[in-house]
């Protein structure tokens, strides 16, 4: 169910919504901002040449180098008096970005994370753990507005701490969950080690999101918890979580919140907009901010623009689940690669689990691809029984089971991504954990 009217206005309706609120930033962040002010100046724009929507490809971009040359508050548009939030990124690839809300920012925030969690099913009956991260990251206090606002209750226990987020569901009744998905397979580990049945807890739903995830980790975590699990997106310098998040009904495609967030695709290389339905990136124009509004802002994410009804009633506009981002995307001898790709065909196969590291190396000139992957623990016990019994025509058959499942995999991923790889199948627990976002690359290539 909607959680307000805006998400399920026509489409004539939800564009003149759109234009006034660009206008609006046009004209705010000209007369507030500096940088912004010299950037329109220097591409001949001005806040009167926007008269439609199709007139926002006369804006210059923006980029994350943009937000780091100017950090921490020249791109603000608000006085110091006006913001009441600080926010940051890590600044593990560069310089961090600084983020500010002002009290309306605060409040159209706490509306898009209202809208992802009732999407989600969240309502005043759950109580949601929130595993996201508390801090400068947005992550956490975004999904704790958002729960609140729908009337849950919130147990605010940040990332980390396993055996206690599994006690906490035990305890204290978790209906809900808020997480990266990588943590969520890695608390259920845990908890497999605990004796814990999960599926016999209150657990019911959960919306997971933060990093580059496939279908199949969706598919693998409902099953392991028995719960429904809604995607969500959003990234700090827009506003956080909640830019656009999937509804319970079809769990296919995101609905963006583009009456604070303008979506446009365009082609990477040109900058040209791409029609409804063509995969290119994203890029948002905040049309209802004040602290540090944004013009079309390129997120480097891989996405594309749906259109079409959704049988939940709502009439936002659907992005697809995000192929990866620039950051995490490999060009290996001129084919670009995602480990969302290579992760959905992991979680097909039986006797390996989803914990993976894409390694990168250059041997010479060229660029190679290797992956490492655990091994199950019923796969471990299996082979280990087999040697106990010293059953030599067993143990062969393993290996020969260990070779056709390398071969395999390594067909697969090839069909996927268009190149050759190297499978290595590891024991279980062999790869380091994250309790955040999961570190995926492994990029050794150096010059």
């Amino acid at each position: 169910m909607a959680w307000n009217k805006e998400e399920t206005i026509n489409r004539s309706e939800m564009q003149a919504l759109q234009l006034a609120g660009l206008q609006k930033t046009v004209s705010y962040v000209y007369e507030r901002n500096a940088c912004y002010r010299q950037k329109l100046d220097d591409h001949g724009v001005k806040p009167s040449d926007i008269k439609s929507l199709d007139d926002i490809k006369l804006l210059p971009f923006t980029t994350k180098q943009d937000l780091r040359d100017n950090y921490p508050f020249k791109l603000f548009t608000a006085s110091p008096e006006e913001i009441v939030e600080y926010h940051a990124t890590s600044g593990t690839t560069g310089k961090p970005i600084a983020v500010g809300y002002t009290r309306e920012d605060i409040e159209i925030w706490t509306e898009s994370m209202a809208r992802t969690c009732a999407g989600a099913g969240f309502d005043s009956n759950d109580i949601v753990q929130n595993i996201f991260g508390y801090g400068l990251f947005t992550g956490g206090i975004g999904a704790h507005y958002g729960a609140m606002r729908v009337g849950a209750g919130v147990i605010p226990i940040s990332g980390g701490n396993t055996q206690k987020q599994i006690m906490l569901m035990q305890d204290f009744g978790t209906t809900a969950l808020t997480s990266t998905p990588s943590f969520l397979i890695h608390i259920h580990e845990v908890g497999e080690q605990m004796g814990v049945d999960f599926k016999k807890l209150n657990l019911k739903k959960a919306v997971c999101g933060a990093e580059p995830w496939s279908e199949s980790m969706r598919q693998s975590i409902q099953e392991k918890f028995g719960i429904k699990v809604c995607d969500i997106y959003g990234l700090s310098e827009i506003t956080g979580p909640g830019v656009s998040f999937e509804c319970w009904e079809e769990q296919n495609g995101l609905h963006i919140n583009e009456d604070f967030f303008y979506p446009e695709i365009i082609d990477p290389d040109t900058g040209d907009v791409l029609p409804a339905g063509a995969e290119g990136e994203l890029v948002f124009t905040t049309i209802n901010k004040y602290g540090q509004p944004l013009l079309r802002y390129r997120t480097r994410d891989i996405s594309s623009l749906s259109y079409e009804t959704c049988s939940c009633g709502r009439t936002l506009v659907k992005m697809a689940r995000v192929t990866g981002r620039s950051d995490d995307m490999l060009i290996i001898r001129g084919v670009n690669v995602y480990p969302s790709q290579i992760e959905s065909i992991i979680l097909k196969r039986e006797g390996v689990s989803p914990h993976y590291v894409v390694i990168v190396e250059r041997k010479g000139a060229m660029d190679s691809l290797r992956i490492k992957i655990e091994v199950t623990e019923e796969f471990m016990i299996k082979a280990a029984a087999d040697i106990l019994k010293g059953d030599e025509f067993d143990i062969l058959e393993d290996v020969a089971v260990v070779h056709n499942k390398k071969r395999n995999l390594q067909h697969d991923i090839k069909e996927a991504v268009g190149i050759s790889v190297d499978i290595n199948l590891v024991p279980p627990h062999s790869i380091p954990r994250s309790e955040g976002k999961a570190k995926r690359i492994d990029d050794r290539r150096t010059g």
